[in-house]
């Protein structure tokens, strides 16, 4: 795409920024631009949740988050507008009552929008949704590695008998062979768990994991290592499930965990992704309905907005055009 053509949100300085469009950061939509670099999509679903529900409400509080935003990031000296055309894709219709007709539903959608654009992040929901999302795009990129954010592992087997809930996505996407063996990582675990046994099961399915006390304990910069050491030059998929903050900076989620990674950390564990080749991404969790004072909207629109500065980087570094 000619990066002259490209069309960003209205001028804050301009246009108030709790004015304009109600889009991911005032973005236009796909459909107005036609294709795009990168497109952000909304999947409202939350019929896989084992605890507090509401996350299907979460596409619309992370994009009244995301008015904030503005052009120009500092820490990766990057200016996202500028250097490719994102767009808001609106929201998935996903079938509230049929987990069968939920899934292939996303996936149908997120396929339908991968070919009007290169890259696709997607914003919950509950954790149910990245199996689709997966398919989707190991179908385009072949196997991914994953980095996964979360409080919990997200590789279980079954809850009530059931193989499709927020807590099984990973195991069944290892089952399915979407994902990289032996290059996929969990950072920010700490949840108590069912068994010792569901360690040495995550393990089997190719999995390492940095927990929030080894970035604690060991510091930012040698989870980062881990991750880069970990990931290599595969695509990756990063999975954000919100409750990887400890409840103080996101309280607005289903299943949340005391002991957690502060905004900060988790930004800066997300900075020091520059350079890997970063293919698709989603923000999950977000349950506006146990939120205070915007917290968690605002963390996880920001979050979304350091993975489309690391796209931009590539972008940037690479001179890949977009909208393939």
């Amino acid at each position: 795409m000619n990066p002259d053509s490209f069309i960003g949100p209205p001028d804050g300085r301009l246009v108030p920024r709790y004015t304009g469009p109600d889009t991911f950061a005032r973005l236009p939509t796909l459909d107005g631009v036609g294709r795009a670099d990168v497109a952000v999509v909304g999947v409202p679903f939350d019929s896989g949740v084992s605890y507090r529900p509401g996350a299907r409400f979460g596409p619309a509080a992370v994009r009244a988050g995301s008015k904030m935003l503005r052009p120009y990031h500092p820490a990766l000296d990057v200016e996202p507008w500028k250097v490719m055309q994102v767009a808001d894709a609106g929201d998935l219709a996903v079938n509230p009552f049929s987990m069968g007709e939920a899934i292939a539903a996303i996936e149908a959608g997120a396929t339908e929008i991968q070919g009007r654009c290169t890259n696709l992040i997607a914003i919950g929901g509950d954790h149910t949704i990245a199996l689709p999302l997966l398919r989707a795009t190991a179908a385009r990129w072949g196997r991914v590695a994953l980095v996964h954010f979360d409080a919990h592992l997200d590789t279980w087997d079954t809850y009530f008998g059931e193989p499709y809930t927020h807590g099984t996505p990973f195991r069944r996407a290892v089952e399915e062979g979407l994902l990289d063996l032996d290059c996929s990582v969990h950072v920010g675990t700490r949840s108590p768990l069912y068994a010792r046994d569901d360690l040495s099961d995550d393990a089997r399915l190719g999995f390492e994991i940095v927990t929030a006390t080894d970035v604690a304990t060991d510091g930012v910069a040698a989870a980062v290592a881990r991750i880069q050491q970990r990931v290599g030059r595969r695509p990756v998929y990063v999975s954000i499930d919100i409750d990887v903050l400890d409840p103080a900076h996101a309280p607005g989620t289903g299943t949340p965990e005391p002991g957690g990674l502060t905004s900060r950390e988790l930004q800066l564990l997300l900075r020091g992704m520059d350079g890997l080749d970063i293919v698709g991404a989603d923000v999950v969790e977000v349950a506006p309905a146990y939120d205070h004072a915007e917290l968690t909207a605002l963390a996880a629109a920001n979050l979304a907005y350091e993975v489309l500065g690391l796209l931009a980087r590539r972008r940037g570094s690479t001179g890949v055009d977009g909208g393939a």
